[in-house]
């Protein structure tokens, strides 16, 4: 499956399916100035001129779209949080990062792992403790803000790999740009069954009393209430074929980005079985339906917000048959069941053919290529290099990067240099931002830091993420100031030291200002033309000893973005980060299947030379964050 082609297939699909949900508001403002019209309007008479309707009318639609546009505005507003917002107004509670819950620890170990081999910060998670369906959400405005909820019945009923699907699942929706449309669609919803509720309360007022001209309020307020209703119904329907659409894509997604079928397939198989399913009992399901892994309830089918589950299981194993999920529920009630049925005993992906521990620099090639399904199955080395850099890191720096503090202390010690003659200068940097107690905490991680193998450095900052979230925003703004102080202290910049500083920055920004996440591009590749190939020489030039070698790696990158084309090389500019910063910008604008091409063009060149090194690596992950692009297979 080509990721980005269905990605822009299913965003064509979504946007149309919008186009729908403008009109069914049209129609709305249509139907209520029809009635306004009908009982408070000028109507001809034998022998009297007509008064012109537009100004009743005008004020009319007015109203009505004033009415939905606040409304709607009101409930996105609720939401201007994020992911965060939308868990804890369906009851989810926080998972505590220091958890001793051996299920809640295992969650945290696979989201962390997801989120690593992504390449994205790892998400507030959260529990539904009271759900016993099988069922799980993202929501949130981009990555930098969202949030993972799953209920007790995954922790309960599904193995380690079968978890992995449903988070896999989750996070495509999160790389597919799903959840500013899903909080959206929320507004919009709750913006049109307010006319509902207005009408209700317009109709009690025009029929308590006598008052002059009752009849005509009772009339428009029923009118409201009908239309809204109304209006209402067809809403929810666009809204679910909306989310079967995008369901389908996360599916899909969800499989190449484990590169194994069992683990989903296998989650799909225990809601057909258990008798919860994926129900959820909250009483405002249906406002998150659309947001869910599995339906919400026992919907008519017009109104499902995913497609059968029948269809979702043969889209992954087309030769399934109905008649297997009645072995597998007889396999599950056996006594002697299989380790797919006990959750709790599941081994973690990092010991599944991986040594702990295992040198950082042999894992990426797999990290960039990831592995190969056969026959359905797949060891996903992914995801298994993701869990050894996990384990790789050193349990004082994981812990430490739990707590908001002691987590920007950690940073501040990833920035810090080993070379003892820049380390006077730093270490003042640190005491004039934050004082000389923050500066003993950082001293006393360098120890650790130095241990850290290079490959963990990035990783380490997606697991300080959620911490690093909730430190006061000015605290946050002096963490990146005196981030950019202590990279530039030697008067020049690394590849190393730049990816630290950009990714936190570009994440910390996106999270404190959700709603002003950047939205999908429409700039096709030609327009970016100077952009790209800024971006190919700084990632050639980065992962490679000499100009030659650099050029060659380059012209490979060219040959993919602009096949055929002559263009003439020339070597990065010496202050070369601005530059950068404002090529990703731009290029961050585009359609998400031009993206594609410049993720395939910069692979190109850093594997030109048969060997990716960690700065190759960690440069491309900060250029997929800033693209909003997944990690490349």
């Amino acid at each position: 499956m080509d990721f980005f082609a269905q990605q822009a297939r299913v965003r064509g699909s979504s946007r149309r399916l919008v186009v729908l949900f403008v009109l069914a508001v049209v129609a709305i403002v249509a139907a209520i100035d029809a009635v306004v019209w009908l009982t408070m309007g000028h109507h001809a008479a034998d022998g009297e001129p007509v008064a012109s309707n537009l100004p009743l009318l005008f004020a009319s639609s007015a109203a009505v779209i004033a009415g939905i546009g606040l409304s709607s505005l009101f409930r996105i507003m609720s939401l201007s949080s994020g992911g965060k917002a939308v868990a804890e107004s369906v009851g989810a509670v926080p998972v505590p990062p220091d958890t001793s819950d051996p299920q809640l620890r295992r969650l945290r170990n696979v989201i962390e792992e997801v989120a690593i081999a992504a390449g994205v910060p790892v998400p507030d998670i959260y529990l539904m403790a009271d759900e016993a369906g099988i069922n799980a959400f993202a929501a949130g405005y981009s990555a930098s803000d969202a949030a993972v909820c799953v209920t007790r019945g995954c922790l309960d009923r599904l193995s380690r790999d079968e978890l992995q699907g449903v988070i896999a699942h989750e996070f495509s929706h999160v790389l597919n740009g799903d959840m500013r449309l899903n909080i959206r669609l929320m507004g919009l919803l709750f913006g049109i069954l307010v006319l509902a509720i207005v009408g209700r309360r317009v109709i009690w007022f025009g029929g308590s009393g006598n008052r002059r001209g009752g009849g005509q309020v009772w009339l428009i307020g029923l009118a409201l209430m009908v239309v809204g209703y109304i209006g209402y119904f067809f809403g929810r329907l666009i809204q679910a074929a909306v989310a079967r659409s995008r369901e389908s894509l996360a599916d899909a997604s969800a499989v190449q980005f484990t590169r194994q079928t069992d683990g989903i397939a296998g989650a799909l198989k225990k809601i057909a079985i258990f008798a919860e399913g994926s129900t959820l009992q909250v009483a405002n399901k249906q406002e998150v339906a659309h947001m869910l892994f599995g339906e919400a309830g026992t919907f008519n089918a017009l109104f499902a917000t995913h497609p059968p589950l029948l269809q979702r299981i043969r889209a992954l194993e087309p030769g399934f048959r109905e008649e297997e999920l009645a072995r597998l529920a007889a396999s599950l009630q056996h006594p002697t069941a299989t380790a797919s049925a006990t959750p709790i005993a599941d081994k973690p992906a990092a010991t599944q053919g991986v040594v702990p521990g295992m040198a950082m620099p042999s894992a990426l090639p797999a990290v960039l290529a990831g592995g190969a399904v056969v026959g359905g199955t797949a060891s996903a080395p992914r995801f298994q290099r993701a869990a050894s850099v996990r384990q790789a890191m050193p349990s004082a720096l994981t812990g430490a990067v739990q707590q908001p503090e002691s987590a920007l202390a950690v940073m501040l010690a990833l920035a810090t240099s080993t070379e003892a003659a820049l380390q006077p200068a730093q270490r003042r940097i640190v005491a004039d931002a934050f004082g000389d107690d923050v500066l003993q905490t950082v001293q006393a991680f360098n120890g650790e830091v130095a241990q850290l193998p290079p490959m963990a450095r990035l990783p380490l900052a997606s697991l300080a993420f959620p911490a690093l979230k909730q430190l006061p925003e000015g605290r946050q703004q002096t963490l990146l100031v005196a981030l950019d102080a202590l990279v530039k202290a030697d008067g020049r910049v690394d590849l190393n030291e730049y990816c630290l500083a950009r990714l936190l920055r570009l994440q910390l920004k996106e999270a404190s200002q959700p709603r002003r996440a950047p939205v999908d591009g429409l700039k096709k590749l030609p327009a970016c033309r100077d952009s790209l190939i800024l971006v190919c020489t700084i990632v050639a030039s980065g992962g490679c000893s000499d100009e030659a070698s650099a050029r060659r790696a380059w012209l490979v990158a060219m040959q993919q973005a602009f096949p055929g084309e002559a263009i003439a090389w020339a070597p990065p500019p010496a202050a070369w980060q601005a530059p950068l910063e404002r090529a990703l910008d731009d290029l961050d604008g585009l359609l998400p299947v031009a993206k594609e091409l410049v993720i395939q063009s910069l692979v190109g060149a850093i594997q030109a030379d048969g060997v990716v090194s960690v700065e190759e690596a960690e440069l491309l992950r900060v250029i997929c964050a800033s693209l909003h692009c997944p990690l490349p297979m």
